[in-house]
């Protein structure tokens, strides 16, 4: 049937009967009154994408990004604790004699 939208969760269940070889394509075409390419194209989808297919792709690029500023900020807080630990260290080493 035309212009029917199905959930995320119908689509993924439906290609994990096919996967997990419950049903036959043919069958749950029958059952659910679906092209047989309709259930073939998402089948792709979760080859191609995975746990993220049939999500918004813009928002995994946001996520994406909101993660690397995270790692980005987190690496620039090391980076500062390690030039105050070699500091640190050169101090120490020119107060007691030690090379």
């Amino acid at each position: 049937m035309p212009g029917r939208n199905h959930s995320r969760d119908f689509k993924l269940e439906v290609v994990g009967q096919i996967n997990a070889g419950l049903s036959t394509t043919a069958q749950l075409c029958r059952e659910h009154s679906l092209a047989p390419s309709l259930i073939h194209r998402w089948r792709k989808e979760v080859e191609l994408r995975g746990e993220a297919a049939f999500t918004n792709p813009a928002a995994t690029d946001r996520s994406a990004e909101l993660r690397i500023a995270e790692l980005e900020r987190y690496c620039g807080q090391l980076s500062l604790e390690n030039a105050i630990l070699k500091k640190s260290l050169a101090t120490y080493r020119l107060n007691t004699g030690i090379k």
